[in-house]
């Protein structure tokens, strides 16, 4: 099967970026290894334990593997028209369904189109997998990783979700793309809480700074000396990406299941653990569950105060 059906077939699933990449992560598990041994994985367990040896090699995943299908899309949407006082939630997550879900659902409409050229071993990923898939993506030529370490395709932008599709397959390889970030460093210097840190071969994200960590992977109380970073954000945060000259011209979706809408901090503070469940029970919201985002909201709530 040649790469450029495969890439044509993801193009027809609604992927816009699609290459494909070898099982080996290469020199980026050891800046995986350095990355969690200095501690910056935060209370993320679940890329500190037992599973963080197995994105060593996607073989770990799939042992008759031979390549990686990688793909993109995209979940730009324009910000909703937002009011003072309304919370402030990541794009990714204004959608009304879990973006895994969609994700899932593309990738499983995909490999069923190429078994009937080819019947392949696979096994779907879509972010909760032990891979690492920036970096896959990276080698498959859908990007490079930025200095806020998300994943930017030159004429598109960084907003995309990443799935890939462990395959038995023989696929030709893409190549990586130059890294085109230079010496802009917009997105660590507009960061509220500086989680963007100097790496040795160049930047890394500190996630016990990060807001998106802090609003949605830590389960204690936000450290008191990173509230006011945090500002009205309650899920996530976008600020690395808007303030990136690469996204200056990023394409919109017009994919309905990723459009926004606005809520205000007091009615999230009002909102009991069953309208929550029945509001955002199906989204990724989900993640941050009741009493997180409450945290959030009254940390928001006591900085619009100040």
């Amino acid at each position: 099967m040649r790469a450029e059906a495969v890439q044509e077939i993801a193009r027809e699933c609604g992927f816009e970026l699609a290459g494909i990449a070898p099982c080996d992560p290469g020199q980026d598990f050891a800046r995986y290894q350095d990355w969690v041994a200095q501690g910056m994985a935060g209370e993320m367990r679940y890329l500190t334990d037992r599973r963080a040896g197995l994105r060593r090699n996607a073989r770990n995943l799939l042992p008759n593997a031979r390549s990686v299908i990688c793909v993109g899309k995209l979940y730009n949407t324009p910000d909703p028209p937002r009011e003072e006082g309304d919370a402030r939630i990541s794009r990714y997550a204004h959608g009304n369904q879990d973006y895994h879900d969609t994700m899932r659902a593309a990738l499983e409409r995909m490999v069923a189109r190429l078994a009937e050229i080819q019947p392949f071993d696979y096994k779907i990923c879509v972010d909760t997998a032990p891979l690492l898939e920036r970096t896959f993506a990276r080698l498959a030529g859908l990007g490079w990783i930025g200095k806020n370490t998300c994943l930017i395709n030159e004429p598109l932008g960084s907003w995309f979700f990443l799935g890939e599709i462990v395959t038995s397959l023989d696929l030709e390889r893409g190549s990586p793309p130059p890294d085109r970030c230079g010496t802009c460093s917009r997105c660590i210097d507009a960061c509220p809480t500086q989680a963007i840190v100097p790496s040795l071969d160049g930047w890394q994200v500190d996630s016990r700074r990060c807001i998106s960590y802090l609003t949605i992977e830590l389960r204690g109380p936000i450290p008191d000396e990173l509230h006011a970073g945090v500002g009205d954000h309650v899920f996530g945060c976008d600020i690395c990406q808007d303030v990136c000259p690469w996204n200056a011209r990023a394409p919109v979706t017009e994919d309905a299941a990723f459009a926004g809408s606005t809520i205000p901090l007091e009615a999230l503070a009002k909102m009991s653990p069953e309208e929550f469940h029945q509001r955002f029970g199906r989204t990724a919201i989900a993640r941050a569950k009741h009493a997180g985002l409450l945290r959030n909201v009254a940390v928001a709530i006591a900085n619009k105060a100040r």
